[in-house]
């Protein structure tokens, strides 16, 4: 599988709550791995969505991610976190 799917696959995957993939994308948006560039808002978007998936890991990474960014950038990656889990949440009600 190339990368293109890969992350596709991921992003599909974390999308429905897989915490695990979310975390995966979260590491490869800090890293720029995988072919992505270093995003940090993508990256504390993700690991926001693993952590809320009740994925443990997630957690400090996120706080590591947040200490290197500005506070617009970190409610930007709120929302988009938010924004993420919004269908998962109307399908569980």
């Amino acid at each position: 599988m190339g990368q293109l799917q890969e992350i596709g696959t991921l992003v599909g995957n974390a999308s429905r709550g897989d915490g695990a993939s979310a975390f995966e994308l979260g590491m490869a948006y800090s890293s720029g791995s995988d072919g992505l560039p270093v995003d940090l808002v993508q990256a504390h978007r993700w690991l926001n969505v693993a952590a809320l998936c009740g994925y443990a890991p997630a957690v400090a990474w996120r706080q590591e991610i947040a200490s290197e960014m500005e506070g617009r950038e970190v409610v930007e990656a709120q929302r988009l976190a938010r924004a993420t889990l919004a269908p998962m949440m109307r399908k569980a009600a």
